[in-house]
């Protein structure tokens, strides 16, 4: 599945082929931007969890994010040239329709304090207290997906 614009693509891509793009993309925003350990950034969940990438016109890689099976979003990133210009929504809605299709409820994220605008516009809400992740502020947010139908028990 892809999502198009003039300027952007963005794909559901496969990890053992991507790996090496997708590693560039967050080592350059999370590693060196943000200063997050190396130990923490790769943790093993890769191969289990649904990745997106997006490209520009010139078919370069700007922006990456992933979703583990149960509906956990996260290690979004894009690149700094490209922030504010649609890829962070268009990466995150090809995920949601993801979520959508595989019949997920709710999905959930941790969001980067300074963020949380971002994602409350795309329909999240922030549950829980700040906590820190790597040295960073962090809110968890979910957005239901599905309503539940009449006469069902609350999760």
């Amino acid at each position: 599945m892809a999502q198009h614009d003039r300027d952007l693509q963005v794909e559901l891509v496969d990890w053992g082929e991507a790996e090496p793009t997708i590693r560039t993309i967050r080592e350059t925003v999370f590693i060196v931007e943000q200063g997050v350990p190396e130990g923490l950034e790769w943790d093993g969940l890769d191969p289990l969890c649904a990745h997106v990438l997006a490209w520009n016109n010139l078919g370069e890689a700007i922006g990456t994010a992933r979703m583990q099976p149960k509906g956990s979003i996260g290690r979004m990133a894009v690149l700094k040239d490209w922030r504010g210009r649609g890829v962070g929504r268009a990466l995150l809605q090809t995920l949601l329709d993801l979520a959508v299709r595989q019949g997920l409820s709710s999905v959930t994220l941790t969001a980067q304090t300074h963020a949380l605008g971002f994602y409350e516009r795309a329909g999240f809400h922030v549950v829980g207290d700040p906590f820190m992740d790597a040295g960073i502020p962090h809110r968890k947010m979910v957005r239901d997906l599905i309503v539940p139908q009449a006469g069902s028990q609350d999760r």
